[in-house]
């Protein structure tokens, strides 16, 4: 066959051998424009053009290149070169991961930044490693609970209570406390507790305020100096792929993924003062989680979500006492 090829068949061939030697670079995720890790993304790709290093990065939001939770395996394997993802995701492939949101581990933004350059997070970045992945952008994300059964800031408050919970170890702990667990997508909370099927919800600060839970709460505990349910959603990169970048290009990613790391953080705090505002003048009542109620919540995971996690995981304790050492 002579001449140039199509533009259909120059994707056809990025998508079957990965654009590790291509200019342009595909990132997937599930969130819209407006996201803070859409944000994320798109600043990481704006200071790798201005680098002028010959090398773009494509972002494909809303879940328009894979769906939310099929993005790890394509990534690991070349088929895509990056992405924006809850590491949770992954947790069947790799049960590590669940760590990444685990009741307990996480008390505040800070502490998250940490623990995000500690050894246990090096022990993660080894078992990416081994799928072929790798990290540019470190990031946790915050939330909180919301009730119309009273205000949720301890275990003792959950008795009884019908509640959403995000990820199995958070449903196991609730469960230990003497919850009610009822399992649906954050879309669903909503109808869920106009109808009266749930009574309380925990889930992410961003989640709370897109799907305008404050028309539906009484009472909302946000994430503040002491937050129980943080997730960790790190930018990745298929590793061949930035291996084979020039060091040039590399320079420009991580100089750029640097940069976009410490907007992360900032705007994961903004983001959490921006929902407890948001719940306040819409007339919810603010309830705050002392120190001795994150206490007792991290008692109870030790009771329940932990041992849960260490039976199912190989290396299980050695991980969890790495994460458990970050104060």
């Amino acid at each position: 066959m002579t001449g140039r090829l199509t533009a259909a068949a120059l994707t056809a061939l990025a998508i079957g051998t990965g654009a590790a030697n291509a200019e342009e670079l595909r990132l997937s995720h599930q969130w819209s424009e407006n996201d803070v890790r859409h944000q994320v993304a798109q600043m990481v790709a704006d200071e790798v053009a201005a680098a002028n290093v010959d090398l773009e990065i494509k972002i494909f939001p809303n879940q328009t290149l894979f769906k939310a939770r099929e993005q790890y395996t394509p990534l690991s394997r070349g088929q895509l070169d990056m992405t924006v993802l809850p590491l949770s995701y992954a947790g069947g492939q790799q049960p590590a991961y669940n760590l990444t949101l685990m009741p307990g581990l996480v008390r505040n933004h800070d502490h998250a930044a940490r623990l995000s350059a500690s050894p246990f997070m090096e022990k993660l970045e080894e078992i990416m490693a081994g799928d072929d992945v790798k990290v540019l952008v470190h990031g946790y994300l915050a939330g909180g609970f919301g009730s119309n059964k009273g205000c949720i800031t301890g275990p003792d408050d959950v008795k009884g209570v019908t509640i959403r919970a995000a990820g199995k170890s958070f449903e196991q702990m609730l469960a230990g406390a003497g919850a009610s667990i009822s399992s649906m997508a954050s879309s669903e909370i909503y109808p869920a507790l106009q109808t009266g099927v749930l009574d309380a919800t925990n889930t992410s600060s961003e989640s709370f305020v897109s799907f305008r839970l404050y028309e539906q709460l009484k009472c909302f505990t946000p994430a503040g100096e002491n937050a129980l349910w943080f997730m960790y959603q790190p930018m990745l990169i298929n590793k061949r792929t930035f291996d084979e970048l020039s060091p040039e290009q590399q320079k420009a990613l991580t100089d750029a993924s640097a940069k976009a790391e410490a907007f992360y953080l900032e705007e994961a705090k903004k983001g959490d003062d921006a929902a407890r505002q948001i719940f306040a003048d819409n007339g919810v009542e603010i309830a705050e989680m002392a120190p001795e109620d994150f206490d007792a919540w991290l008692a109870l995971a030790k009771e329940t979500a932990f041992p849960a996690f260490v039976e199912e995981t190989p290396n299980g304790q050695e991980l969890l006492d790495l994460a458990l050492e970050v104060k």
